[in-house]
């Protein structure tokens, strides 16, 4: 008796059967799979290209130092002819007059040439505190407004410089369907007056990754902060291709990725610039990091334009591999949104490091995060 294993059992038809079954799940879970993460990436019509990045070799590590308080930087001069002096006819002669005695100087001559109050009295007291029970809610988000004036005692203050192109390396861990690894970086650039910022995420290691994302900010800087022009966002899930939505800053409108207009903000930033406004405004204002503070900064997104306010929750210390660092940690009011997809990220901002992001904690839901701590101290590009 000879034995048969269950292959040869098999009628050819049922093998050929099972076969075809196989690649037609396969095909559908491909195709739900896309689908899912097409509406996940969410993106609207094909733009014209980005811009080319620029491109800087990082050759140091930034020093940590306590920062002193910057005022803005002056916008630029516009030149102007003299006017032409005209020549001053002769006095008539006259008889010689009485010597007057020299009068006191009038009290507000007096205070207008005493020398000024430390910078630190006059940023207190520019300033309500946050417990004062006699300023009003609307005061301090006044007082804590990115468009509000600087205090007077800034025009004394060092003139506000731009740092050199910097990268913020970051560890990311988080959670999407369950724990995930990575890293993120921070880039800084600019070259004259044209600036771009670039953050840069990778869920999964760097040989297979199962997510990358890429944001890019292009724009020029302006006496007022920085000025968007253009913002993209790529995004590549495992095996799938990248997709790009952008949003174009027009003059008076901003062009969202689904072709609609909306008005443009006075200051308005997107998701990538954000980051570095708010370190200008520290930089320059850095009364505003102090806990029971908020903090207005208009916020161009796919789907919208918004004000978004941020609470300066507390002052905590970050432990990373260079040591113990002491940052604000802002906190979004999270707006409404009825499509569920927006969002939030909470920064920790460093003094000793110009005020740049130490650390970010992205959120989605409870179940969707991810946190991001920096890996190493900032780097610089050379001169």
């Amino acid at each position: 008796m000879t034995w048969q294993g269950s292959n040869a059992a098999t009628p050819p038809w049922r093998r050929a059967a099972l076969v075809t079954l196989t690649l037609v799940v396969i095909g559908v879970h491909g195709c739900v799979t896309q689908g899912v993460a097409e509406r996940m990436i969410d993106f609207g019509q094909a733009q014209p290209p980005p811009p080319p990045r620029m491109e800087v070799a990082y050759v140091r590590e930034m020093e940590l130092s306590t920062p002193a308080a910057a005022a803005p930087a002056a916008p630029p001069r516009v030149a102007t002819a003299a006017k032409p002096k005209r020549p001053k006819a002769p006095k008539p002669a006259s008889a010689p007059q009485p010597r007057a005695e020299p009068v006191a100087a009038e009290p507000a001559l007096a205070a207008a040439s005493a020398p000024d109050e430390p910078a630190s009295a006059a940023l207190a007291s520019a300033a309500p505190a946050a417990s004062d029970p006699a300023s009003s809610p609307a005061e301090s988000l006044a007082s804590a407004s990115p468009s509000a004036s600087p205090p007077a005692s800034a025009a004394s203050a060092p003139e506000f410089e731009w740092p050199a192109s910097t990268r913020v390396s970051y560890i990311l861990t988080g959670n999407y369907r369950g724990e995930v690894k990575g890293s993120a970086q921070v880039e800084w650039i600019r070259v004259g007056s044209h600036y771009q910022v670039h953050l840069d995420f990778i869920v999964g290691p760097t040989f297979a990754p199962v997510v990358q994302r890429r944001m890019t900010s292009d724009g020029e800087i302006s006496a007022q902060g920085l000025l968007p022009g253009r913002y993209d966002e790529e995004t590549k899930v495992m095996f799938g291709n990248w997709r790009r939505r952008s949003i174009m800053f027009e003059a008076e409108t901003v062009l969202l990725p689904n072709g609609q207009r909306r008005a443009r903000i006075e200051g308005v930033q997107d998701t990538a610039s954000q980051f570095i406004q708010l370190t200008y405004l520290f930089s320059t204002r850095p009364e505003l990091l102090k806990v029971g503070n908020t903090v207005d900064i208009p916020l161009a997104l796919a789907h919208r334009v918004d004000t978004w306010t941020y609470d300066v929750v507390a002052e905590d210390t970050i432990d990373t591999n260079f040591g113990p660092l002491q940052a604000f940690h802002l906190k979004p009011r999270r707006p409404p949104d009825s499509s569920g997809n927006t969002l939030t990220v909470e920064i920790w901002f460093a003094p000793q490091m110009r005020y740049l992001p130490a650390r970010l904690y992205v959120t989605q839901d409870a179940q969707t995060y991810a946190d991001l701590v920096i890996e190493r101290r900032p780097e610089l590009a050379g001169p």
